[in-house]
């Protein structure tokens, strides 16, 4: 630039009124504005998200360690012990040595007979040995949360040892987002309502989860093809159900018991008067924290009390408020999540 062109760009300088220097200061005012707003939506966008963002699998396979959740958990939860069988089973009872202190959901006192004449219908009470002889388990408890939906975790959850599903939650037509693998599906029979076949695999451990002894009996009549019963549901149960009687087990009262008790913290006379019971989700974490060396949650949460119209399951239009007459109490279960993410019990394959 010669002299003169350096002189004629003073003068068009000193030239600018103060109205125009004024808009140019507010103007760089409102750019840097925006800049400091962009960067913090940013930084809030990776701080949410970025937890949400599937994570690759290879690595999780390299963290398993035989006897860390163990050790872990026998901190968090109180007189933790491995000692206890998954699976209730028909010698538990034939001898009269298992004695429960407590009735369904928490014990099988006073449900002794009616036990024994299902386990004897299915004659299998153990897990596959391909499960049982792994040096390292690692599981995935797939929650029905709607923040599963388009999450692409499919093939993440399906590289897992155990994957755990609950209820009627399904798996055919969201495998991109959900996986196509279930070791064991935890249900009730109002729960029930989902094909076996269809969104389970042939070797799929259908793991019943007893609240009452009619649940039970629900389960007995099916496989025995006896006269249905209708009355005793809160929500009528599947009344033909295909299912092969040797992938049935019932899951054993001892997990639910240690979830209400020692997780969520509810003692025995609460217990006694309140008619609120765990999720099948916070006890399918319960059992993985038991029988596991590596527990995974995908799924899980609920939208805030505020949002009325987000879905909370990913597969149903279901809000919120269907959850007011659930008798699950979610804020205990929530606390009590984020305590075991916390002690680092549990890792999240999705933003809790």
């Amino acid at each position: 630039m010669d002299a003169q062109s350096v002189n004629n760009e003073i003068c068009h300088k000193e030239r600018v009124s103060p109205t125009n220097k004024m808009i140019s200061k507010k103007g760089w005012k409102a750019g840097a504005l925006l800049l400091i707003v962009t960067f913090c939506f940013g930084m809030f966008w990776y701080l949410h998200v970025e937890t949400y963002l599937p994570r690759t699998y290879e690595p999780v396979r390299e963290m398993c360690s035989v006897g860390d959740v163990p050790s872990k958990a026998a901190i968090f939860i109180s007189n933790y012990s491995r000692d206890h069988p998954v699976f209730l089973q028909l010698s538990d009872y034939f001898w009269v040595k298992n004695q429960s202190f407590y009735e369904l959901p928490y014990g099988t006192k006073g449900s002794e007979d009616l036990l024994m004449k299902f386990l004897a219908l299915t004659n299998r009470y153990h897990v596959p040995p391909e499960i049982e002889r792994l040096s390292c388990r690692r599981c995935v408890v797939v929650g029905n949360g709607h923040r599963l939906r388009n999450s692409s975790l499919g093939e993440v959850i399906n590289k897992y040892d155990v994957v755990i599903r609950l209820n009627n939650a399904p798996v055919h037509k969201y495998e991109r987002d959900v996986g196509n693998k279930t070791t064991m599906r935890f249900f009730y029979p109002e729960s029930a309502d989902f094909d076996p076949n269809l969104d389970n695999n042939p070797d799929s451990l259908m793991v019943l989860v007893p609240f009452k002894p009619l649940d039970i009996q629900w389960m007995k009549i099916i496989l025995n093809n006896e006269k249905r019963v209708r009355k005793g549901f809160w929500k009528m149960p599947p009344i033909i159900w295909e299912v092969e009687p040797q992938n049935i087990r019932i899951l054993n009262p001892y997990y639910m018991e240690v979830t209400a008790t020692k997780i969520l913290g509810i003692d025995q006379d609460q217990k006694k008067k309140m008619k609120a019971k765990p999720t099948t989700g916070m006890l399918a974490i319960t059992f993985a924290l038991h029988f596991c060396d590596l527990v995974h949650i995908a799924g899980f949460g609920y939208p805030a009390s505020s949002n009325k119209k987000q879905p909370i399951h990913y597969y149903e239009k279901v809000t919120l408020k269907s959850m007011a007459v659930s008798g699950h109490n979610i804020t205990l279960e929530a606390v009590a999540i984020n305590q075991l993410l916390q002690h680092r019990l549990i890792q999240n394959l999705t933003y809790f």
